[in-house]
């Protein structure tokens, strides 16, 4: 009889208790697909006493999950407790160290120490596996590894964080402003325990800077990343998007250019029609463009028990089958530092501002932007509160420096009753 592959598991949240579901309840499924047994040995989480709705009194404990990893009745460490540093990374290098394969769904780990975490496994002849990490139970990297393996990539571009799609079509849909619908999310649990990894679109770059280590063959820059969240967003600004043919989502984009790697994470106007703009609720939606094959739309569940274990084992699987692919698609070592750059694709942008409701103002907005080059598409003024009077400016195709020189700009007139507010229209 074929051996089985023996698993560890560190981490029994709500990830953790459903790959334990998924391996007893699948166990003859699995071992079909795969021609060997799929097994759990031994597994390790603060508690020992927490219900997590599954019976694991079968399996070996561990309090430490280092010691977890250097056990030798564990063939492959699966690292599900999250953190970048700390125990996490601790186990994981124990893990390596100890001649394992590892099974990650830890974006926040691989974003900062990705790169050496896949050149200590691919050195002692081991794998690290992430398809969790990324959109949840969407096949994404394995998409770019293996099914787009034959093209180049020229944009990655997606919605990646639940939590802040929920808000924003929440926000639209009920009319509700943003506050209200942040408070709503993490009353329901939607919210990480630092809420700033969500609505701060941290958590979203994480995952946006995997992916373009994998499509363009680069070392992991999240650094590099230009990130703006969701917290500057209104219901008005929802609703004046609405009232052009648009919906705002929290987007990310990645694409290789003659001037270096673009990564952005940032607040933007998508057409209503087009798939990222009918996307709903905690749902992920990720869009690949490759010289052949075209655009992939890769639409699913985000998070949630289910939906990540689902991910999760499909990595486990692979490794009983054998299947090795290096961590980033390539060798590591033979990836290549990014040279960074920022968004030059000119594009048009969407522009809110409140002003003084005096004589003139409307006209210095107008002559700021004429100066810096920025040409006006659409100008409207809304209904005045007391002495300001709400602005919505939707310019032609421009520059962001461009844009940003106009803003600064603005300053000097003395109309400015609050900071603009300036969000990208993404052609998709």
């Amino acid at each position: 009889m074929t051996e089985p592959l023996r698993l560890g598991i560190a981490g029994l949240g709500t990830v953790g208790a459903g790959v334990v579901k998924i391996v007893r309840q699948k166990a003859n499924l699995l071992a079909t697909r795969t021609g060997r047994p799929v097994v759990i040995t031994a597994v390790s989480a603060r508690s020992r006493d927490k219900d997590r709705g599954v019976n694991l009194s079968q399996y070996a404990w561990e309090d430490d999950p280092v010691a977890l990893a250097k056990r030798d009745d564990v063939d492959v460490f699966v690292e599900l407790m999250g953190g970048a540093d700390g125990p996490a990374k601790a186990a994981t290098e124990a893990a390596i160290a100890a001649g394992k394969d590892v099974v990650t769904a830890n974006k926040a780990m691989l974003a900062i120490h990705g790169q050496e975490l896949a050149e200590a496994a691919e050195a002692a002849g081991r794998v690290i596996r992430f398809e969790a990490a990324v959109a949840g139970g969407i096949p994404v990297i394995k998409a770019l590894t293996e099914g787009l393996v034959g093209n180049q990539v020229e944009r990655v571009m997606g919605v990646m964080n639940g939590t802040c799609n929920y808000i924003l079509t929440r926000m639209e849909n009920a009319g509700l402003p943003y506050d209200e619908v942040f408070e709503e999310a993490n009353q329901l649990g939607y919210l990480e325990a630092d809420p700033t990894l969500d609505v701060g679109g941290i958590d979203a770059a994480h995952k946006l800077a995997l992916l373009a280590s994998v499509a363009y063959g680069t070392k992991v820059a999240f650094d590099t990343v230009e990130i703006e969240g969701i917290e500057r967003i209104t219901i008005e600004d929802i609703e004046q998007a609405a009232d052009m043919g648009y919906r705002i989502k929290l987007l990310g984009v990645a694409q290789m250019t003659g001037r270096g790697l673009e990564q952005r994470m940032a607040p933007c106007l998508v057409p209503a029609s087009s798939p990222l703009g009918q996307l709903e609720g905690g749902t992920n939606m990720v869009v690949l463009e490759g010289d052949h094959v075209g655009q992939i739309v890769l639409r699913g569940a985000g998070a949630g028990e289910g939906p990540t274990a689902s991910a999760v084992m499909s990595d486990v699987l692979d490794i009983a089958r054998d299947i090795r692919v290096p961590t980033f698609g390539q060798p590591a070592t033979t990836l290549s530092v990014v040279k960074p750059a920022k968004s030059a694709a000119p594009a048009p942008y969407y522009l809110r501002m409140m002003l003084h409701d005096k004589p003139g103002a409307l006209a210095k907005i107008a002559t700021a932007l004429g100066e810096a080059g920025v040409s006006v598409d659409r100008m409207r003024q809304y209904g005045h509160e007391e002495s300001k009077a709400p602005v919505l400016i939707v310019t032609h195709k421009t520059t962001r420096d461009a844009l940003d020189c106009a803003i600064h700009s603005f300053a000097a007139t003395g109309v400015l009753a609050s900071d603009p507010v300036a969000i990208r229209i993404e052609t998709v």
